[in-house]
């Protein structure tokens, strides 16, 4: 059987050759090429996942643009953490900082205690240095790219999600999902920063003008709901007939990953004074200017490859918490005193302990030395 004449977007007649050696003419509407960005936009306008920051996409072939103001913040709190944990903290930020103006106005102890247990505290910094300069212009933020970039904890990821969704600037967006489904796709070989240069460059002409934040966003969706790491669901993925991995059949295999380093260990003590008049907690805030910047600690050593020091009081026992870059492994102590060790810190009555910015390393060594309290202390899986 041949096909003398193909045609797209039109009623076409076909002449086929029969097998007894006449011709047979039919009308039908030839079917168009459908790009990997219709057919990836086709699939998220069906299974887009409901987000809090997020319009239905709907609303986005509409031409309505997502909140930018939203759109950053859910952006800068998804770095590094997963959606279920973002969820709550996005949710608690919107409501008592409706506007980049309101966070612009908060206080830094009163982000950091929001921020809490949600990990990466420089994150925290950045996002009121980067609001107070925005408010500034009058709660305006810029519409490109390049210009979001120069703004405080704002990367190239990140400036590209925003200008993407929020402004429709026609850019690549990679982020961890976006790299495996293209590394798959493309059957990428390379790792590391390589692998996100060639995966932008490989996007680039791929992204639609017309709906540049929602093919972004179905390209998350879909490593994060279809093209895992581990098992991805191929038959229900709308890019399995253009990608190179499923054709193989070693989708797994990508992303390639490199070679993972030993962290260094370090090690510390931390001691828990509780005063006995009232069960209140000594607090100390860390420096502005290194390690979890400007969070509420109680009193600890070093952290370093020596060995820890021993404090006054009750060993509990230890603790472990791994940072991007070491492992630490802290000494718990715990002592009644009603004395201050020190002018720099605070009491902190049981009413308010959970109300202080604890890092998620913090609330392990209080529920170590405070079982009694652990349910009231929050946690999470931040640095």
């Amino acid at each position: 059987m041949t096909v003398r004449s193909q045609t797209s977007n039109r009623v076409s007649t076909d002449v086929i050759k029969s097998g007894s050696g006449g011709d047979r003419r039919y009308s039908r509407r030839a079917v168009a090429r459908v790009t990997p960005a219709q057919s990836l936009l086709g699939w998220y306008d069906r299974h887009a996942r409901h987000l809090p920051w997020r319009i239905p996409p709907q609303q986005s072939k509409r031409g309505e643009r997502q909140d930018p103001y939203k759109v950053w913040l859910s952006e800068i709190m998804l770095q590094q953490t997963t959606v279920q944990a973002v969820a709550p903290y996005y949710a608690a930020f919107i409501e008592r900082w409706p506007t980049v103006g309101d966070l612009a106005k908060a206080s830094d102890d009163d982000i950091r205690s929001a921020w809490a247990g949600l990990g990466y505290y420089r994150r925290a910094a950045n996002l009121h240095k980067c609001a107070k300069v925005v408010a500034e212009t009058g709660g305006h933020f810029p519409t490109t790219a390049a210009q979001l970039a120069d703004l405080p904890g704002i990367g190239a990821y990140t400036s590209a999600a925003i200008a993407s969704i929020a402004f429709g600037e026609a850019v690549p967006v990679v982020d961890g999902n976006v790299e495996r489904v293209f590394s798959r796709v493309f059957r990428l070989t390379s790792s590391g920063p390589k692998l996100k240069k060639e995966v932008t460059d490989k996007l680039r002409p791929l992204v639609p003008r017309d709906r540049p934040g929602d093919f972004a966003q179905a390209t998350m969706d879909l490593g994060a709901t279809i093209c895992t790491p581990r098992n991805p669901v191929c038959a229900l993925c709308p890019l399995t007939s253009t990608c190179d991995a499923h054709r193989y059949g070693d989708a797994e295999r990508f992303p390639v990953k490199e070679p993972k380093k030993a962290k260094p260990v370090r090690f510390g003590a931390a001691q828990v004074i509780v005063r006995p008049a009232d069960g209140a907690i000594w607090c100390e805030k860390r420096p502005e200017d290194g390690l979890l910047p400007g969070m509420t600690q109680v009193p600890t050593s070093d952290w370093s490859a020596s060995p820890a020091p021993v404090f006054d009081g009750e060993r509990i026992g230890t603790i472990q918490h791994v940072f991007t870059h070491f492992a630490l492994t802290l000494d718990v102590y715990r002592v009644a005193s009603s004395k201050a060790p020190s002018d720099g810190g605070w009491w902190a009555g049981p009413e308010q302990i959970a109300k202080q910015a604890w890092p998620t390393v913090m609330i392990k060594v209080l529920r170590a030395a405070l079982p009694e309290r652990a349910e009231s202390l929050r946690g999470g899986k931040g640095r």
